[in-house]
């Protein structure tokens, strides 16, 4: 008998994108919502697929992924944000391994990302091919990371298939750059409270560079024409700007001891 799969979405405020989410995974055998307490139709939108709706304050990225997963009553997981979609490709590939029994050989699987920004699908540089593990034996799998970059840990064989999951990123340049301050203050935070300091030359002004050249140019975003210009000078903007803010937060700490 084919192992079941749950897959669990959490989601807040994404009427624009939930649907096409929960139609490219409609499939599994359990959908899961954790939502945020919505204020827009994304909750409505969700019941229509699934009775399996539940609301809950956010924890953090790491934490609400290791809620949601407490949530799934069967053996396998798939995490998909709501501004994802599971390709058919994707799909197709995640059947077929089940419907063999392939599954029973390993204990996750990983696969490419693929985004889709400014009208365009980004096939190199730092976004792609994005390689995710999305999909694991809930039994063995702890979510771990640091935020706001959530990441689940499980125990090999892993295998890794070829179909994209889909991703809906930044409506536009604003949005991207408000995503990267937001992004930006949990990470210098998060590094400030575990006492890593930013150092003027080697993190201000080396990291961004290195950054630029290897999205720009040893990851050839240069073939994605202007959107990998833009996306390898958004990407060292944000080093620079985490890595600035951890500087402000320790040096902000230093003149408080100071008085």
């Amino acid at each position: 008998m084919r192992e079941k799969i749950s897959v669990c979405i959490t989601a807040y405020n994404e009427e624009e994108n939930i649907r096409a989410c929960l139609e490219s995974v409609k499939w599994a055998d359990e959908l899961i919502v954790v939502d945020s307490f919505s204020t827009d139709s994304t909750p409505k939108i969700c019941k229509e697929y699934t009775d399996l709706v539940y609301y809950h304050r956010w924890l953090g990225y790491i934490e609400q992924k290791n809620l949601i997963r407490a949530l799934a009553s069967h053996p396998w997981v798939l995490f998909i944000d709501a501004d994802e979609e599971v390709s058919p490709q994707l799909r197709d590939e995640i059947l077929k391994e089940f419907d063999e029994g392939l599954s029973r050989m390993v204990n996750a699987y990983e696969f490419p990302r693929m985004v889709r920004y400014l009208g365009k699908w980004i096939r190199h540089g730092d976004w792609y091919p994005d390689i995710k593990l999305r999909l694991f034996r809930n039994d063995l799998a702890r979510c771990g990371g640091m935020e706001p970059h959530d990441r689940v840990e499980v125990p090999g064989p892993i295998r890794r298939l070829r179909g994209p999951m889909y991703h809906y990123t930044h409506r536009d340049i604003a949005d991207h750059l408000d995503s990267l301050n937001k992004y930006s203050s949990i990470m210098a935070k998060g590094w400030s409270s575990a006492g890593r300091k930013a150092h003027p030359i080697q993190d201000l002004m080396l990291r961004p560079i290195w950054s630029f050249v290897r999205g720009y140019f040893l990851k050839a975003g240069f073939l994605d024409g202007v959107h990998g210009l833009i996306i390898a000078a958004i990407n060292a903007h944000g080093v620079f700007t985490k890595y600035a803010k951890l500087w402000a937060l320790t040096h902000a700490a230093r003149l408080e001891r100071l008085k």
